[in-house]
């Protein structure tokens, strides 16, 4: 079963989403037999490469909210965020253009299609950005944490071809009606969006697994004598 996971690295909340997801996903009995994909979004692609200020600030200009307002929904997040596991520190978080990550996850998908280094790295991005305060913009940043997931050659990063496999992705985002992250979408066919409860996607799973994989019908035997014909006759 194919799954596509649609994140930006700016989004707590596919921070957030893509744990509960993983967790879900590394519960499910079949988990062998799924593969994992996932694709770039951004939710401010006119953010320059760095702002000068803190997430409340450009919240609140990007948004029309008060500092204070702005403030007081990323706590809710950071809330939500800790009693998952998940450190945050939105005081220390750099502000920053995501393009450049997405750029270079598409590398680590390229050097490893199984999706095994994309999804370390994208762990590695959100912590880097929601938690140390570094910038995915910073080029020495993503150097650092590539290395960390056996990423070394990097030579593509500001690449014309990669960049243009990033906006593939976010094209195609359209076309799917994809306005808001994380969106999942299983075989093509059914989409979850939001940082759903573990059980919601555990559910999901196997709800889309059991529909692409359909049990056999287990025979009743009702009666001694069931006559019938076949193919082999009667």
């Amino acid at each position: 079963m194919k799954i596509e996971i649609w994140s930006d690295i700016a989004c707590p909340w596919c921070y957030i989403g893509l744990n509960r997801f993983q967790q879900a996903l590394d519960g499910f009995e079949h988990r062998d037999r799924v593969s994992v994909r996932l694709r770039s979004f951004q939710l401010d692609p006119t953010l320059p490469e760095s702002f000068d200020g803190s997430e409340a600030e450009y919240l609140a200009a990007s948004k029309g909210l008060d500092v204070s307002r702005a403030a007081a929904m990323m706590n809710q997040v950071a809330a939500v965020g800790t009693a998952d596991g998940l450190p945050f520190a939105f005081d220390d978080l750099a502000v920053a253009n995501s393009r450049r990550a997405h750029r270079l996850l598409h590398l680590a998908e390229r050097h490893d299609p199984s999706g095994a280094t994309t999804w370390a790295l994208k762990k590695a991005l959100f912590t880097a950005h929601f938690a140390d305060g570094k910038s995915v913009w910073d080029e020495d940043v993503l150097h650092n944490l590539a290395a960390s997931v056996g990423l070394s050659d990097l030579s593509g990063l500001d690449s014309e071809e990669v960049d243009a496999e990033v906006e593939d992705d976010i094209v195609q985002a359209g076309r799917l009606g994809i306005r808001a992250v994380p969106t999942f979408v299983f075989a093509d066919k059914y989409g979850v969006s939001g940082a759903q409860p573990v059980e919601a996607f555990a559910e999901a799973i196997e709800q889309v697994w059991n529909e692409l994989n359909p049990k056999p019908l287990i025979t009743l035997a009702v009666a001694s004598d069931n006559p019938s014909c076949g193919i082999d006759g009667c």
